[in-house]
């Protein structure tokens, strides 16, 4: 099976072409927002963090910086930074360098002389770049080059019994066909866990299965309460999920019946092709950050209640096996997995067609998401700033 996508010159394979307008702070996010709305072809997020972090946090917001400019979506980097902020103009563009030798462009607010100098710099960087992005031509790659992230938010018993259970088809033959599908959400594993372990492909992964879990439903008892208190949401319980444990026995089947081959941390890269999992919180835009920052050039995102939430460097396909749902926000989603629960297509059909709109999607096709212009992130915080 093949798809046309983009290569690039670090050997990795984009779905899109875009130029990204990185902004290295909360204060450097609105100067990357105006310089993107005046250069077709660019992208940027509003990032709250980059500034009063103490270093575990600020690395994972420097991974998802470095990895979203890495991601093989992007074609090259405009980084702006406002100049004073925790994460240096330095630091960051080492830190993308390690990762990538695509192009990248620097704009420092304080040194430009303001807001106007910088923007002005700013979009001819982008301007530049774009119109490079602009010679390249799709080429044909087989299917085994994407990385595909699999999520799950506003969920409700046919999250479960209908859509995730499809998208774990959807893993299985990815696998099958070479390419690799991370699984997320660690909070989501709790009460489950003894089961992805099981599946582990040596003691060493299954151990780190248990270790991920652990580490995360203690760090938040250390601050006095439990996961518990804000998972399931409201939604999640207005939809029928009545405990966390069953919430996570729906999660995992989004990571189908493959051997587990891996765990990586938030926001690194991952290397690894098959089934893998990400280190990540169930907050859905977070979550889907971390798996983009790690590679993956497409989301696959089941929702039971509904919900917009898309990514500004890689199209997040939205299924639901809530029929009502699908009815009543067709503009947001793109899959109706209902048949699953209702008839008359099976299972294995419905599986046949996403894994098509997988490959559409990888060959230019845009999302609901996409077309409305959802780009919202967000990233996983160790503690409070200081």
């Amino acid at each position: 099976m093949i798809f046309y996508g983009y290569k690039r010159p670090d050997g990795k394979v984009g779905v899109r072409n875009n130029v990204l307008i990185l902004p290295a702070s909360v204060c450097a996010s609105d100067t990357t927002r105006i310089i993107a709305s005046q250069v077709k072809g660019c992208v940027t997020f509003n990032n709250q963090n980059g500034c009063s972090q103490v270093p575990p946090d600020q690395e994972f917001t420097m991974d998802v910086m470095a990895g979203f400019a890495a991601n093989p979506n992007i074609y090259g980097t405009v980084v702006v930074s406002l100049g004073c902020e925790n994460c240096q103009m330095d630091l960051v563009v080492e830190a993308i360098k390690s990762r990538t030798n695509k192009p990248i462009e620097t704009v420092i607010i304080q040194e430009e002389g303001g807001t106007l100098k910088a923007i002005e710099k700013g979009v001819r960087l982008a301007k530049n770049l774009t119109q490079e992005a602009s010679m390249l031509k799709r080429e044909e790659f087989p299917i085994s080059e994407l990385i595909v992230g699999t999520e799950c938010g506003g969920s409700d018993p046919t999250s479960g019994l209908a859509s995730n259970p499809l998208v774990g088809e959807l893993s299985d033959r990815l696998v099958k066909l070479g390419a690799t599908s991370i699984l997320s959400e660690t909070t989501e594993f709790i009460g489950a866990e003894h089961i992805l372990a099981r599946r582990a492909k040596n003691k060493e992964i299954s151990d780190r299965i248990y270790e991920i879990v652990h580490r995360y439903e203690k760090s938040i008892q250390m601050v006095g309460v439990d996961v518990r208190d804000g998972n399931p949401s409201p939604g999640n319980k207005a939809g029928g999920i009545t405990t966390l444990e069953e919430k996570s026995l729906g999660c995992i089947h989004k990571g189908g019946h493959s051997t587990i081959n891996a765990v990586y941390d938030y926001a690194k890269p991952v290397v690894e092709k098959g089934l893998v999992i990400m280190d990540t919180p169930g907050n859905d835009p977070s979550s889907v950050a971390g798996m983009v920052a790690g590679g993956a050039q497409i989301i696959v995102f089941t929702t039971g209640r509904g919900t917009p939430t898309g990514n500004p460097i890689s199209p997040v396909i939205k299924i639901t096996g809530n029929r009502t749902t699908y009815k009543n926000m067709e503009v947001n989603i793109d899959f109706d997995a209902s048949p699953v629960i209702y008839g008359p297509e099976k299972i294995s059909d419905l599986a046949d067609k996403l894994l098509q709109m997988v490959v559409d999607t990888a060959n230019g096709k845009l999302t609901k998401a996409e077309e409305l212009g959802y780009i919202e992130i967000g990233i996983m915080r160790a503690c409070n700033y200081v």
